[in-house]
């Protein structure tokens, strides 16, 4: 069950990791991972044309975000290929009918090791910026905000070139 379940428990905020012998970059914060700035796709484009954005600008993924800010979801390029092969989807759908609306989300104050326990399961996190917005009449509310997306690949990107031997 997860609430037995030390990784689950600590990936979603319930516990704080108690490792014991933690890397040198386990207590490292997000934000040193130095990532470049996303590839958004909004809902109403095209499977064709999110296939044709995805390979002409070299992404595996993109994050689905409403124009009001709402993170849908992420869409990928074998997902969408293989959706549209396989006659789930249609070229001309919206990219919304091959997006996948269950992805973690990271803060970019959160630390690496909580980082690396999401990277166990999911095959990438979105790095999210919660931003406080006011409107014409003063109430304020707090709105994230995409600020990349982070693999495995970039984790270990990041340890190997800053190795602390």
């Amino acid at each position: 069950s997860k609430f037995v379940n030390d990784k689950w428990m600590i990936k979603n905020g319930f516990l704080n990791d108690v490792q014991e012998h933690k890397p040198w970059w386990w207590n490292i914060k997000v934000q040193k991972l130095n990532l470049s700035a996303p590839l958004i796709l909004l809902p109403d484009v095209s499977c064709q044309k999110a296939i044709e954005i995805l390979q002409e600008k070299g992404y595996d993924q993109a994050p689905v975000v409403a124009e009001s800010g709402v993170i849908l979801g992420m869409v990928t390029l074998s997902n969408t290929l293989s959706s549209v092969l396989a006659g789930n989807a249609e070229f001309s759908d919206p990219v919304t009918k091959v997006t996948y609306d269950q992805f973690s989300k990271i803060g970019l104050e959160d630390n690496l090791g909580k980082l690396s326990c999401i990277l166990e399961n999911d095959h990438f996190a979105i790095v999210v910026h919660e931003q406080m917005q006011f409107s014409g009449n003063g109430s304020s509310f707090m709105k994230q905000m995409v600020f990349g997306v982070v693999t495995a690949m970039d984790l270990l990107t990041f340890v190997s070139r800053n190795d602390k031997k």
